[in-house]
């Protein structure tokens, strides 16, 4: 009756929903004039389990990616190929939008800025701020960045040793003099600094959240917003020999996505944004001139800014002419879309810089999927598939260590969705998996293979409590874990319902006995099967690993045997640094 119950509420909160809390989650658009670098791939990964964490918890997710098509370096790019810059756009948006799927992102628009709707909401935010008589028509000279597409202060750049003046993230700049339209910043301090007080939250982390605060307090000067010596962008409205700047036109497109400027428009309801992900790198334009245009046109500003770190490849600033830059498709490769986007979520402070490597990758793994949850899983379940019938035993009597262990777990669902709301993902699946650890040692330390002999009830209670932990790991993991995730969606009938946490979190007390249709070697999906020979063009252009990261895809070498680890039938085999497994290559196939 109880499980009678669960499938009631869920059906009704599926074919009759109540009004849930929205949530617009957005990453940065990209800069396609070139191929997209693990920094993309970081960005995609930690937004998508954000995005994908809110929706299981109930609410009304909009996710937003895309591509920021427009400014002097897609044109130059584009001049040195003999291209068009749309050519040039066309083609390298097309590997960003491949490598979100690839990554298992889930966003719900990819938004280009080439697009007319994008146009018709830059030039309506541009008609507002110009109403409100905050643009006017100078001229401007100094320092620029193409590569930042940004003016710098001279006192912000430095000559190097090769004469080259460059501004403070390292890119050359050059002098420039130019007919352009000025916003009145400066007019904006005060306003800004106040709503920074008010909102402590607005930026985060902490560190970046000074940082803006001190550079607004150091005054701000008005800011040059468009061009007149080339055209590759928006046209100003009624002087199209400029065309905007281009980070008026970048930032512009999370309201574009949202219908504006139809603020009637029935996607309206998402705005604001409840948190903009971003790089560090390009906090002062999304924390400082982004609330500032808002401002000026009367439109409401994003409810938080979030900017993670670098990441480093080995403690080393990736660098093309170093030759350690990787490439996010043949991470995934390599290693597995699961292990990549469990390192990367797990391993680094979300916010913090870091760094990865192949034996971090490796190391991470096995220690925590293949050791810790994988042998979990296989462990209980085999227990259940060859005592029990295939069947999740009844509920028996509980004792404290089966109380202690279930709490635990309901508190690493609080725990996480508190982490979630910080963007602290890295404490999120701390959480999750500190209970993975304690399981291990509460199924260790009950013995349930002696149970059988002196106390089958006894047994009986203690696999239900296990596979009890089993699947509420399952459940908190779903945000972070895509192949493996999705390929047993169908281990118990319940996966297939979209039951938000909510409602599971009010469930966690009972666990209806149901037929455990599939054998804990296939609950993780973690096989070591060969998989089908990749497509012909699927390496086309592909960057190789750098050093240290070796393609070798073997099983268990002599030296892994040799050391007498077990294999882990959940997840195929142990990661080596000899021997790399392709966690999402399994299925599940009924026993």
């Amino acid at each position: 009756m109880r499980y009678l119950g669960v499938i009631k509420q869920c059906v009704s909160w599926t074919f009759f929903p109540m009004a849930r809390d929205k949530f617009y989650i957005t990453t940065p658009i990209f800069y396609p004039n070139g191929k997209p670098h693990i920094g993309h791939a970081y960005t995609v990964i930690a937004t998508d389990a954000m995005a994908r964490f809110q929706r299981l918890d109930g609410k009304d997710v909009f996710f937003l990616s895309g591509t920021d098509e427009h400014g002097l370096k897609m044109q130059q790019t584009a001049d040195k190929e003999g291209i068009t810059p749309q050519a040039l756009a066309d083609r390298n948006t097309a590997v960003f939008r491949d490598m979100i799927a690839a990554l298992g992102g889930s966003n719900d628009q990819f938004i280009r800025t080439t697009e007319e709707r994008h146009h018709r909401a830059c030039q309506a935010i541009w008609q507002k701020m110009a109403d409100n008589g905050d643009i006017y028509l100078d001229r401007y000279s100094g320092w620029y960045s193409v590569r930042q597409e940004a003016y710098f202060d001279e006192s912000e750049t430095t000559i190097g040793e090769d004469g080259v003046r460059r501004e403070p993230l390292g890119s050359p700049v050059e002098w420039n003099e130019e007919e352009t339209y000025f916003f009145r910043l400066s007019a904006y301090q005060d306003r800004l600094l106040a709503h920074y007080e008010a909102n402590p939250d607005f930026i985060g982390p902490a560190e970046r959240r000074n940082e803006v605060m001190s550079f607004v307090r150091s005054g701000l000067k008005d800011l040059s917003i468009s061009r007149s010596t080339f055209n590759w962008g928006v046209p100003v409205p009624g002087d199209e020999k400029h065309v905007m700047y281009v980070w008026v036109d970048a930032l512009t497109n999370y309201i574009t996505a949202a219908g504006y400027p139809d603020t009637d428009a029935q996607s309206w309801s998402y705005w604001p944004a409840n948190v903009h992900v971003i790089g560090k790198d390009i906090v002062r334009f999304h924390a400082v001139y982004w609330p500032a245009f808002l401002m000026s046109a009367g439109i409401e500003l994003p409810r938080r800014v979030f900017a993670h770190g670098f990441l480093f490849n080995r403690g080393e600033k990736m660098s093309k002419s170093v030759g350690n830059v990787v490439d996010p498709f043949a991470l995934i490769e390599h290693y597995g879309l699961d292990a990549v986007r469990y390192f990367f979520l797990r391993e680094v402070p979300f916010g913090q810089d870091g760094s990865y490597s192949h034996d971090a990758i490796v190391n991470r793994t096995n220690a925590d999927l293949a050791n810790d949850l994988g042998n979990l899983a296989q462990r209980s379940l085999s227990m259940i598939a060859k005592n029990c019938g295939g069947q999740v035993p009844e509920k028996g009597t509980l004792d404290a260590a089966d109380e202690a262990i279930l709490a635990r777990a309901g508190e690493a669902l609080e725990t996480a969705r508190t982490a979630m709301e910080t963007q602290a993902l890295h404490q999120a699946l701390g959480a999750i998996f500190g209970v993975v650890a304690e399981a291990n040692r509460y199924f260790a330390g009950q013995e349930p293979w002696a149970l059988k002999k002196t106390d089958p009830a006894r047994m009986q209670t203690v696999l239900y409590t296990t596979a009890e932990l089993v699947r509420r790991v399952a459940i908190l993991c779903q945000p972070s874990f895509r192949a493996l995730l999705k390929s047993c969606s169908t281990c118990w009938p319940w996966k297939r319902m979209p039951v938000p946490l909510r409602i599971l979190a009010k469930r966690m007390r009972s666990f209806p006995a149901a037929h455990c249709r599939h054998r804990s070697r296939s609950f993780l999906a973690m096989s070591s099967r060969k998989r089908k020979a990749k497509e012909p063009d699927r390496d086309a252009g592909r960057q190789p690993l750098p050093s240290g990261f070796s393609r070798f895809r073997g099983g268990p070498s002599r030296f892994h045997r040799a050391r007498g680890r077990s294999r882990c039938r959940a997840y195929g085999h142990h990661l080596h640094p000899c021997a790399s497994v392709r966690p999402d290559s399994g299925d599940c196939r009924g026993a």
